[in-house]
């Protein structure tokens, strides 16, 4: 594969996932109770979808770095691998939620209900993605591949998820910011995510030009 074409091909699946997270996290603020099943399993498949876009962005990844700088080969192969587990791990957490919400009689809340859930989106989603956002600036950085601004917000954000892993210890109440399944924790994490993403993919998909 070609430089241009590993970008190019980076730079769609950044874009693509960033647009469906960021589709997806209003829909967790429409209803103030338990929201219907519909609005539930619609943002679950959402951010499946996001998701699978996510693992073929770190994957993508991972080949560019080998195809512009083989001697960080290493660093693209970790960001990789925490891609892939936060990306697991993420799904997983997402088939439980559908999971309670189908077998449910009634409407239920799964970001309360299913307990299983509270550090899979929380303290382990926030270790694993802090490592991903590492290994991708510091590989963005060491083989030049991106605008000094990518790997430093990279750096940054992995800071900020890194500073949510604690929050096991406070609560499970999703209106707490810090709480362990609390919209900090989870549904602001998520924003930022997606909106780097977006960012990020259009800037790769704008040095294709360049590498061409």
């Amino acid at each position: 594969m070609s430089e241009s074409i590993a970008r190019r091909f980076t730079g769609v699946a950044g874009i693509t996932a960033g647009a469906g997270l960021v589709a997806e996290v209003p829909l967790y603020f429409i209803y103030s109770g338990p929201p219907p099943d519909s609005n539930v399993l619609t943002r679950l498949l959402i951010g499946i979808l996001a998701l699978g876009c996510v693992l073929v962005f770190a994957t993508a990844f991972r080949e560019l770095v080998r195809t512009v700088a083989p001697e960080a080969e290493w660093v693209g192969a970790l960001a990789f691998a925490s891609g892939l587990t936060y990306t697991t791990v993420t799904l997983v957490s997402s088939g439980l939620e559908a999971g309670a919400v189908i077998a449910a009689d009634h409407p239920v809340d799964p970001t309360v209900t299913v307990s299983g859930t509270y550090i899979l989106y929380g303290t382990i989603s926030r270790m694993l993605l802090g490592m991903f956002l590492v290994s991708f600036g510091y590989a963005a950085s060491k083989a030049c591949l991106l605008p000094r601004w990518t790997h430093r917000t990279a750096y940054v954000l992995a800071a900020v998820n890194l500073a949510f892993v604690p929050s096991l210890f406070f609560g499970n109440t999703p209106a707490d910011f810090y709480a362990a399944n609390g919209w900090g924790t989870t549904a602001l994490m998520g924003a930022l995510l997606s909106y780097w993403l977006l960012a990020v993919g259009i800037a790769t998909v704008r040095s294709a030009c360049r590498a061409r």
